[in-house]
């Protein structure tokens, strides 16, 4: 009698592991070897023995976890790890940022992480990996969710800083400390007035600057700061820094959110912030079609968003999907993703 194979990944209360390499991708508890997909708290955790990720996502992983055992690796290296062949090959969600490939005896599976498939500038773009089995985010995943162009969103900011500007007032810009706070930095006109970061902000610019990384010039906003010596600034800064006793210290000030949620009226609303900015580094609806599709794989694993619909419509649309519960977040405006 022949013995059914082993899955390449399979999925466990630590993470998804693979047998055959002995090694979780992402692990939500401590556990030997982990392979880590990106720096994100929700993905990178504190407490696992040895670490393997990018060598571009590995100096932010040192910054925030501290003293840890870690390995980094370029894109598309293959390193062999017990049975298993490994890759890391970029997502596009922020710099450094990977889908790990994982080949056993010729079945391919790609866990994605999360990521986003249009170019913004700042991050390696995403690489579709063809593959068998294909374990994908859905953060975004309803039809309402689909992105503009990068530079009208940079525009629709650069008026709103204007115009804060010419009526006397600061303007705050709440976005994740990690990734989406560099990629605005790209999109920001300097011409307008000075930039100012948050401390959590500051610190994560200054690890990707001396990765190489260029980001235009930034003025940390710490207690030393006189607002009054920078006016017509625009602060960036972690969602949860917003409407504090440190902003309040501005003065007159207006405060938007940079985020997909802002697609959502009910979560501006909520938010009572004065504006809301529709971008995310997360795919949209039509992005993660077009990632599933690239990679030709015919069974899809769906591990956070709006699981049970999108896989519903992707096994609608004649793909084997299923829901595969974690502890993965995606994209929330109730805390930093960075923290």
């Amino acid at each position: 009698m022949r013995m059914a194979k082993q899955p390449v990944l399979t999925f466990n209360e630590n993470g998804i592991y693979c047998p055959a390499g002995d090694f979780y991708i992402d692990p939500w508890r401590p556990v030997d070897r982990a392979l880590i997909t990106h720096g994100h708290s929700d993905h990178a955790r504190w407490g696992m023995n040895r670490y393997l990720a990018t060598d571009i996502a590995l100096p932010v992983m040192r910054h925030r976890l501290g003293d840890i055992t870690a390995d980094g690796i370029a894109y598309g290296e293959v390193r062999q790890i017990g049975g298993a062949q490994v890759s890391f090959h970029p997502a596009g969600h922020v710099p450094g940022s990977a889908q790990i490939r994982v080949e056993v005896d010729g079945e391919i599976w790609v866990a994605s992480g999360d990521y986003k498939v249009v170019d913004d500038g700042l991050s390696d773009p995403f690489e579709p990996v063809r593959c068998h089995h294909f374990i994908t985010e859905s953060t975004f995943g309803l039809p309402v969710f689909r992105w503009a162009e990068q530079a009208a969103v940079a525009a629709e900011i650069n008026a709103w800083w204007a115009g804060c500007a010419a009526q006397g007032k600061t303007a705050f810009l709440g976005a994740y400390a990690l990734g989406k706070a560099q990629r605005l930095l790209s999109m920001l006109d300097p011409d307008i007035g000075p930039i100012l970061t948050h401390t959590a902000t500051e610190n994560t610019n200054r690890v990707m600057r001396d990765q190489g990384m260029t980001l235009p010039d930034t003025i940390l906003a710490d207690a030393d700061l006189n607002p009054k010596d920078h006016r017509g600034a625009i602060v960036l800064a972690p969602p949860g820094a917003l409407g504090s006793a440190w902003s309040k210290k501005f003065g007159p000030q207006e405060t938007a959110f940079a985020s997909g949620w802002m697609a959502v009226r009910g979560v501006r609303r909520r938010r009572a912030g004065d504006r809301g900015f529709i971008i995310s580094d997360h795919a949209d609806w039509d992005g993660l079609l077009s990632a599933i599709r690239a990679t030709e794989a015919e069974n899809i694993y769906v591990t956070h968003g709006y699981t049970d619909v999108f896989s519903r419509f992707l096994a609608d649309s004649g793909w084997q999907a299923q829901v595969v519960p974690t502890q993965f977040e995606g994209e929330s405006l109730d805390k930093d993703a960075s923290e």
